[in-house]
């Protein structure tokens, strides 16, 4: 007897306010999973709620027209609130509706709770995922491209796709086999992206990022952790994919650190290689790691048509780096700045305040740096540790009253303090304009939270006046709104490739 299967799904994929615009980068993981799911005969549809203030109500006229059975968001921390509304929309409305959580909160929620229970403790990461029980039925922990159907039927709250032993953990072969993301389910006229003035859209080369940076989540989780990549043949069909069916002729390669891959000169020459092939000029953005960087990788991405990377320096303080476990020394940054600057290479700076041991002086220290420096762009955000990072599984409770913890970098017993978050509740923000938006729930023996918002707000003001990069008055935030009395949804926000009649 052949096993019957749910012949439709929705995929949702949630709003994130903490952002300036939502609609910049595709969200290529739910489009990935609505890829595997078209590939075994699904019907997907796929609701896009990025940008809409109003996306309970959008939700409900949804869910008013659909018999939606199946239910899967992705979300990560900072969406979570918003996913917390979603569900209970959806409860509210279709009790009886089976509602799966999958992305990158429930990811680390899981790996943070699994390390707890290796130590023998039963702490916030328990918490945290005991929380996620009263809104979800089924959470998906690591990669859902293989997961996702075993969600759809499984009695157990967790599907353990974040083990390497499981068949659902994606291998080198297995990522290359994958369908291309289900692109044709979003709107892409409404996601704005230029590189250099050109249409351009984000891709993913690679998973994982093998360092141990303390402020990283994901350090525990192998998904996040181990590198699987795609076939140089692979990436580059993608490419011409989405040259070819959409125009697009600028991409982001959205990969941890691009130059950790072996074979990345080898992708830069035959990326090379495709365009002198279509006869067309690409302009590519991608991430590097400062101490992996070379002058052969940087000609190679030039000639290939990158002409910007982005690098997360995260400070100018050897001590903050060190307590940081960033392995890369302010010598190897300011390094893999003069290597970029030899290729014709900008470099936008990713710099991060508020680690174990921050004080003014290393504030200072990180300012004096951007200006020898002189990057061609910037940004400073303050850090929030988030289930899976260092900062957050490692930390212990020091005011059980208040919800304080500390995470304690042992070389030196730096310190960095934290408030416990509810973050089924409470969006982080990680991105907001220099004029004010910040909050922190860090502090450290040196500095208290205000003066760390007040840091990070006069770095960004009086860096850019000393070195000429205004903020950019065009990245405010765009807020939609959707009329609820159309009888049916926009396609700008809802994207079907049907309904499959088993």
């Amino acid at each position: 007897m052949t096993k019957s299967r749910p012949a439709h799904v929705t995929l949702i994929n949630p709003p994130s306010p903490f952002l300036l615009d939502e609609r910049v980068f595709p969200p290529l993981g739910i489009l990935r999973v609505a890829a595997v799911l078209e590939q075994k005969g699904y019907g997907v549809d796929l609701l896009d709620l990025s940008g809409f203030s109003n996306f309970t109500e959008i939700l409900a006229q949804y869910l008013s027209q659909h018999d939606s059975r199946h239910i899967g968001i992705s979300a990560t921390t900072p969406q979570i609130p918003a996913a917390r509304e979603v569900a209970e929309t959806i409860r509210r409305l279709r009790p009886t509706t089976r509602i799966i959580l999958g992305g990158p909160h429930g990811t680390l929620a899981v790996a943070a709770k699994k390390m707890e229970a290796k130590n023998g403790v039963s702490g916030r990461a328990h918490r945290a995922v005991s929380q996620l029980t009263k809104y979800f039925d089924v959470l998906v922990a690591g990669d859902g491209e293989d997961a996702v159907e075993q969600a759809l039927t499984t009695n157990e709250f967790v599907v353990d796709a974040d083990d390497p032993k499981s068949p659902m953990f994606l291998t080198n072969a297995r990522l290359g086999e994958l369908p291309l993301p289900a692109r044709h389910l979003l709107d892409f006229g409404s996601y704005r992206y230029t590189i250099d003035g050109v249409p351009a859209t984000s891709l993913i080369a690679q998973l994982g990022c093998p360092f141990k940076c303390g402020f990283c989540a994901g350090r525990l989780s192998p998904s996040l952790r181990r590198i699987r990549t795609r076939s140089t043949e692979c990436i580059v069909a993608e490419m011409v994919h989405l040259y070819q069916a959409y125009g697009f002729r600028g991409f982001m390669f959205y990969d941890d650190e691009l130059n950790v891959s072996k074979t990345m000169v080898e992708l830069m020459r035959a990326i090379t290689k495709a365009q002198r092939d279509l006869g067309v000029e690409w302009k590519l953005r991608g991430f590097v790691k400062a101490e992996l960087f070379t002058p052969a990788q940087a000609e190679a991405m030039y000639e290939a048509g990158f002409r910007w990377l982005l690098t997360g320096f995260e400070s100018g303080s050897p001590r903050i780096l060190e307590n940081i476990q960033k392995i890369a020394t302010q010598e190897a940054n300011s390094r893999c700045v003069e290597i970029a600057r030899a290729a014709g290479l900008k470099v936008k700076a990713l710099m991060s305040i508020g680690h174990p041991g921050e004080s003014h002086e290393t504030i200072r220290e990180t300012e004096q740096w951007l200006l020898d420096i002189a990057p061609d762009d910037f940004d400073v955000t303050i850090i929030t540790p988030y289930p899976g990072s260092p900062y957050y599984d490692e930390a212990v409770c020091v005011d059980p009253e208040k919800g304080h913890y500390a995470y304690t970098y042992k070389r030196n017993g730096d310190r960095l303090l934290q408030e416990e978050i509810d973050y089924l509740k409470e969006a982080d923000y990680y991105k907001g304009n220099p004029d004010g938006g910040y909050v922190s729930h860090v502090w450290t023996d040196n500095l208290t939270r205000e003066e760390l918002v007040a840091e990070r707000d006069r770095l960004e003001t009086s860096l850019r006046k000393k070195l000429g990069i205004p903020f950019n008055p065009s990245a405010a935030a765009q807020r939609y709104e959707h009329s609820m009395g159309q009888t049916s949804l926009p396609t700008t926000i809802l994207r079907s490739s049907g309904v499959l009649v088993l």
